[in-house]
C-alpha cells in the first residue's frame, strides 16, 4: 500500500485537520459540490494516467438512451413528458478487479485517513467498500462524442477524481435544487426547462487532479459531449454507509458488461 501523503497534496489539504473538515463541509453543504482542485501530486496523476492507458482496451462500453431518472418508461405519463423524455449516455469503464493492486487508487480508496476525511465532510459515520468485485473503484473513459445525458443520482453523495481532461467539451454542468427526491417533489416542470436548454446551468472546473464530491440526488447533471482526441479521464471512488451491500446484478449487467 502507498502512504497517502505520496498520493495526495497533504500539505495544501490538511485533510486530518479539523478545520479544514468543518470548511469542507461546510461548502459543500452550502453549493452542493466540493472541488479541491490539485489534490492529487502530479506522480500520482502521471501513473493513474499510465495505468489507465495501459488498460483501456479492458474497457466495457456502453451507449444507452435513458431518462433523467434512470427508471423504466411510465405509462402515467406522455412519450414527450420529461419523466419519459429520453437523452443519451455513452462511455467506457473498467472496475476495481482491473485497476492493478499497486495503483495508488486501491491505496487512497482503502487509507483509514481519507475515509475518515470523507465521513466528516459528508457527515456519514462510515464508509464501506462494495461487496461485489466490480463496483468500488471505477476509472470511466469518454472520447470524442461520448457523454453524460441528464439526469439524477439515486446515492446522496458521488466521489469522483478528474485524471484527464479532454480537448474540449466534457464539461460537467448542473442545476442544483431540481427536485426533492425524499418528498416526492419531481419537479417536471423546471426539469423540462432544462432538458429543452432554457435553465441557466452552472459548469465545474475540474482539471487533472481534482477531487468533487458532490450531492447530485437532486440536482440535474449531465457532461456535456467530448471534443478531440485526448480522452476525458475520470474515477469513480464509490463507497456504501452500510457493511455487505453490492451493485445488483442487473446494474452490473448494464454498467460493467458482467457480474464478477
Amino acid at each position: 500500500m502507498i502512504d497517502v501523503s505520496n498520493i495526495v497534496d497533504t500539505t495544501s489539504y490538511q485533510i486530518d485537520d479539523e478545520q479544514f473538515y468543518a470548511e469542507c463541509k461546510r461548502t459543500l453543504d452550502e453549493h452542493g459540490v466540493l472541488v479541491l482542485r490539485d489534490f492529487l501530486r502530479p506522480e500520482a496523476i502521471s501513473s493513474i494516467q499510465r495505468e489507465g492507458e495501459e488498460n483501456q482496451h479492458l474497457a466495457f462500453y456502453s451507449e444507452k438512451q435513458h431518462n433523467i431518472y434512470l427508471t423504466p418508461f411510465d405509462d402515467e405519463f406522455a412519450e414527450d413528458h420529461p419523466r419519459n423524455r429520453l437523452v443519451s449516455s455513452s462511455k467506457g469503464c473498467i472496475t476495481t478487479d482491473q485497476i492493478p493492486q499497486i495503483s495508488h487508487l486501491h491505496s487512497l480508496y482503502e487509507d483509514e485517513r481519507f475515509q475518515r476525511f470523507l465521513c466528516n465532510v459528508l457527515g456519514e459515520q462510515a464508509l464501506y467498500p462494495y461487496d461485489d468485485p466490480l463496483s468500488s473503484v471505477n476509472l470511466h473513459y469518454a472520447s470524442e462524442g461520448q457523454e453524460l445525458g441528464w439526469h439524477f443520482d439515486n446515492s446522496s453523495f458521488a466521489i469522483t477524481l478528474m485524471i484527464q481532461s479532454p480537448e474540449g467539451g466534457g464539461a460537467f454542468e448542473y442545476v442544483k435544487d431540481v427536485r426533492d427526491a425524499d418528498k416526492g417533489e419531481m419537479n417536471f416542470e423546471r426539469s423540462g426547462q432544462i432538458l429543452d436548454g432554457m435553465v441557466e446551468t452552472k459548469t465545474l472546473a475540474m482539471d487533472a487532479g481534482a477531487l468533487v464530491l458532490f450531492r447530485g440526488r437532486n440536482a440535474m447533471h449531465r457532461v456535456t459531449p467530448v471534443v478531440g482526441d485526448i480522452t476525458r479521464m475520470l474515477v469513480v471512488l464509490a463507497y456504501n454507509t452500510e457493511k455487505g451491500i453490492s451493485l445488483s446484478e442487473s446494474a452490473r449487467m448494464t454498467f460493467y458488461g458482467r457480474l464478477g
